[in-house]
């Protein structure tokens, strides 16, 4: 696997982190940069762990996992897009999460980078240099979730419910997709 195809396929392994932060960044609206941070570092973290995991116990891992990894992906995202649409509904005024839990924030990075632990098979398979593409996989997640997590400041004055419509629908998607 040359430079090229690493850089790629760890930018892909981000994609699913940048829209689960773009979700929550239309609906938090304080303490902001606290938030993005905290899940930008978990979600690069579990993002660089995973590959390595996957690659250390390729055979036991991936063929356990491998059967249930879409249920439980798809399990999570339902979840939480159910739950945004329930409290876009549920509430008079604008939805506001000032804090993300810290259960919500350890399922969000699992299932973002469950991806990452089959992609760590792959490098094993290609006998590629994990650690790098681990640190290369995290770094971008960790960028890209920031940038997700902030663009949402320049479609702030959008309605509040048709913003949690759109995180929900979000989840939704990356649901399906997992399937």
């Amino acid at each position: 696997m040359n430079l090229t195809e690493t850089i790629i396929l760890a930018a892909v392994l981000a994609i699913d982190a940048m829209l689960v932060s773009f979700s929550y960044g239309l609906v938090i609206y304080e303490r902001r940069n606290k938030n993005a941070l905290m899940m930008a570092s978990s979600f690069a973290l579990f993002q660089f762990i995973m590959p390595l995991i996957g690659w250390f116990f390729t055979n036991f891992v991936y063929g356990y996992l491998q059967t249930y990894s879409k249920w439980i992906v798809f399990s999570v995202f339902i979840f939480l897009g159910l739950k945004f649409l329930f409290e876009t509904f549920k509430n008079e005024d604008k939805i506001e999460i000032v804090c993300i839990s810290f259960f919500c924030l350890i399922s969000l990075s699992v299932a973002t980078s469950i991806d990452a632990l089959g992609a760590g098979v792959t490098i094993r398979l290609c006998n590629a240099n994990v650690l790098f593409f681990s640190f290369l996989t995290g770094f971008i997640t960790f960028c890209l979730s920031l940038f997700g997590f902030f663009v949402t400041s320049l479609i702030k004055n959008i309605n509040s419910k048709i913003l949690g419509v759109i995180a929900a629908l979000l989840f939704v998607y990356l649901a399906i997709k997992a399937l």
